[in-house]
């Protein structure tokens, strides 16, 4: 039986691989097209962007304030990214697993019961991966609806969970 971490990385990967697959899905000049045009929060976001944020969020949550390495999130720059391929946003869902795994294995035994401070709070490092989980399923389901509308409405095939499961 996995450990408690092992199942959040089997968790995060099974995500990951999920939203791989949705991109692989598309056209890359139709990776950046957004569902409707507006600025600031009432903007819709790209496949492209959504790939992006995601990563980004991971790599702050698990990268920079579990594994404690220097801030080097641009949260502002996500929300601009344009790409003109697949390969990029492969590469960045692989970067951000390769750091995930690597902070993770990392951890001492008890680091899940430890906290860690963000924001002048604190935040319990198993609430931060859960945290990420949780983040990067509400995107993919965002991913899923932003694929759907730039098909005109045919739904990407989502595994069901009982294929989920390792």
């Amino acid at each position: 039986m996995p450990s408690e971490l092992e199942n959040y990385l089997q968790r995060l990967e099974d995500l990951r691989g999920q939203i791989k697959n949705l991109i692989t899905a598309v056209a890359p000049d139709r990776l950046n097209w957004r569902p409707f045009e507006a600025s600031g929060e009432q903007q819709a976001n790209s496949l492209a962007i959504l790939v992006a944020h995601t990563c980004g969020a991971e790599h702050f949550w698990i990268g920079e304030v579990i594994g404690g390495n220097p801030p080097t999130r641009n949260r502002q720059a996500e929300f601009s990214t344009q790409t003109s391929s697949q390969t990029d946003l492969f590469h960045l869902l692989q970067q951000t697993s390769n750091e995930t795994r690597e902070v993770l294995l990392a951890l001492p035994p008890d680091a899940m019961n430890s906290t860690r401070e963000v924001e002048a709070k604190e935040v319990p490092v198993r609430w931060a991966l859960l945290h990420v989980i949780d983040h990067t399923a509400l995107h993919l389901g965002h991913m899923q609806m932003t694929f759907q509308l730039l098909t005109g409405g045919t739904p990407h095939p989502a595994p069901l969970w009982k294929q989920r499961l390792p």
